[in-house]
């Protein structure tokens, strides 16, 4: 079995562990109430995920990801407030979100500057940004057809739960059984050896920043639509969700490792810790430290697979460098 498989086998023992604690301890955690709200308050870490993983495994991270959230999500919310057709308006934040993308990728794959630094700096401008352009405001008074996309409360999770569901299908089976995939996973293993072989390393950097883009838009909307107003400061704190996640799924941060099942695995692990304390009678201040001790585990587990964790390899050791 490789380290991936090993490590997606771990989190889903770890998974069926504490759902075998709360069966018999707290079995109010499995109502329907219950496991729909935390699958829409989590969908948003999943599908940025999805396009996370695909940038890990190339080499690559992004850091800037919530700032990106933050702000498609308000482009959506501003154009439906003005009249826009709501399903326009969906569109452009997430065209928004791919177009940010891009510039991240286009600076990491063409330009040469570490991913780590290019999304700290488009973290900060664009948070900062966004916060100037709004001075902090919310966008209010949205119209009825754009809170649950015009459908009802109950049939939205159902519409999201499918689009979640396709998207995470395609996603494994593309990495798995597509020419682009395997693109993806020899651009993280060993760039070098890709360019030789007639891969163009930046280019797949830079459609899987894109990509990762498309989807925090994506994100962004499905996100915003289930309140009646959007706040500015959405997505604070994304990005190490989704960046843990990932890792803990079995992604290696040197890149060249990874998998959509194991990301999966990790968002369920991680979004599964915070409503189990509060299930269990466990003080909710413990949620953080328990999630950091798993990441911990995992990049340590990581270190002992790959030597070149240790050495502060991938985007980290080219950030030093």
């Amino acid at each position: 079995m490789t380290g991936t498989g090993t490590r997606e086998v771990s989190v889903a023992g770890a998974i069926v562990a504490l759902g075998l604690v709360l069966a018999a301890v707290a079995p109010g955690y499995f109502s329907g109430g219950n496991l729909t709200d935390m699958f829409l308050a989590n969908l948003p870490v999943l599908l940025v995920a999805l396009g996370m993983t695909l940038v890990i495994v190339s080499g690559e991270i992004d850091i800037a990801v919530g700032s990106v959230f933050a702000i498609c999500g308000i482009v959506a919310g501003i154009l439906a407030k003005v009249g826009v057709p709501v399903w326009f308006a969906c569109v452009t934040g997430c065209l928004a979100g791919a177009a940010l993308g891009s510039l991240n990728g286009a600076l990491v794959a063409y330009a040469g500057i570490p991913s780590i630094v290019v999304t700290l700096a488009t973290m900060v401008a664009l948070r900062d940004g966004l916060r100037w352009a709004t001075d902090g405001a919310w966008v209010q008074d949205l119209p009825a057809g754009f809170q649950w996309l015009g459908l009802t409360q109950s049939g939205f999770p159902i519409a999201a739960a499918v689009i979640a569901v396709m998207l995470t299908a395609v996603f494994a089976w593309g990495l798995g059984h597509l020419g682009a995939g395997r693109a993806v996973f020899a651009t993280g293993s060993n760039p070098a050896a890709a360019r030789l072989a007639g891969l163009d390393t930046a280019r797949v950097k830079w459609a899987a920043f894109t990509m990762l883009g498309a989807l925090t838009g994506l994100a962004a909307v499905l996100n915003a639509v289930r309140f009646n107003q959007i706040p500015s400061n959405a997505g604070i704190g994304l990005e190490m969700k989704v960046i843990a996640a990932v890792v803990v799924g079995g992604a290696s941060v040197t890149g060249g490792v990874g998998s959509v099942a194991g990301t999966v695995l990790g968002v369920i692990l991680l979004a599964a810790i915070g409503p189990a304390l509060t299930f269990l009678g466990v003080s909710a201040y413990w949620e953080r430290a328990i999630q950091g001790a798993i990441i911990l585990v995992a990049i340590a587990a990581d270190g002992l697979r790959h030597p070149a964790v240790r050495r502060l390899g991938g985007p980290l050791a080219r950030a030093r460098a």
